[in-house]
């Protein structure tokens, strides 16, 4: 039995499509699951090798449902990820016209991607939340709601309609979408790469959050997502989920890790993985003082002083 990929479905949902685009997929055996959890946990369970999950849109933001797991789940790690951009349709049953749509369900974070459309188009139709895109197709198949926003290619596979197609709010909408795994080593550094961490504060106080940045900042290492998650301890109690350029085998990131782990109350490791859509050459080069090789030479001056060899 080929080794399985676990994702969010059911079949036809924009992950599942992201998904496909991996190479790897063609050896291994795709299982949709209900929700992000239960993919997470039949990882974590030994039933499945992988899971393929959406964690962030270029609209709203960050996915809580998979962020929140990453950040309190039993650990996990990001291997791979995937930007899809996203164009919605509104699915419906074959003869179902605009004027008849008076309930529509689809993913909860369809719903910023399409709002504008909704309200100029379907003032007065009635929104509720599906797990996906592709079960809010499935829901209108059976006839619980009138329209489904959901990928125009989930329309043959839940015997429904495009009623309208490429809605979309926001021009150029993408999705991210991460391969997670159990823990292990990270892959070989590709020269164009990024490190996801989880960071909790020691104690709260003035400039504690300007003391976590400037461990990547002193290092010349761009962040490209900063994002805050509550930690059910209270109000105002929050860690932060940081994406940064680079990987955990730099010695420059190495070295800020080393810093965080250092001042933080915690720090969760969540990967160094190839960023998706760039490659080695088209990264900048670091900061005069940060790269490797000028870590590599500083390190050597300090031995040299300590064993008094100026």
């Amino acid at each position: 039995m080929p080794a399985s990929y676990a994702y969010l479905g059911p079949e036809g949902t924009f992950t599942e499509v992201a998904l496909r685009t991996l190479p790897e997929t063609a050896t291994r055996q795709l299982i949709p699951y209900v929700s992000v959890q239960s993919a997470l946990d039949a990882v974590r369970a030994g039933e499945a090798e992988a899971a393929f999950v959406p964690i962030e849109n270029s609209v709203e933001g960050g996915i809580t449902a998979t962020l929140d797991e990453l950040v309190a789940g039993a650990p996990l790690m990001i291997y791979r990820e995937v930007l899809l951009s996203i164009t919605f349709a509104l699915l419906v049953r074959p003869g179902t016209k605009l004027s008849d749509v008076k309930t529509v369900t689809a993913h909860p974070a369809a719903q910023p991607q399409v709002r504008n459309w909704l309200k100029a188009n379907l003032p007065d139709a009635v929104w509720e939340s599906a797990a996906s895109n592709a079960e809010g197709a499935r829901l209108v198949q059976e006839g619980r709601y009138d329209a489904a926003f959901a990928g125009e290619f989930a329309a043959a596979r839940y015997g429904l309609e495009a009623l309208e197609t490429e809605i979309h709010d926001a021009k150029n909408a993408q999705t991210r979408f991460v391969l997670v795994g159990r823990p292990a080593r990270p892959a070989a550094p590709t020269g164009a790469d990024k490190t996801s961490v989880v960071l909790w504060q020691r104690d709260d106080h003035p400039g504690a959050l300007r003391d976590l940045l400037a461990e990547f900042a002193t290092r010349g290492i761009n962040l490209m997502v900063l994002q805050s998650r509550p930690t059910g301890a209270g109000i105002g109690n929050y860690c932060f989920c940081i994406d940064a350029a680079g990987h955990i085998s730099d010695r420059r990131m190495a070295d800020a890790l080393m810093g965080l782990k250092r001042i933080c109350r915690d720090v969760r490791f969540l990967g160094s993985y190839p960023r998706a859509g760039v490659i080695a050459g088209d990264v900048e080069a670091p900061p005069a003082g940060t790269s490797d090789a000028e870590f590599v030479a500083a390190a050597d001056w300090v031995a040299r002083c300590q064993d008094g060899r100026f």
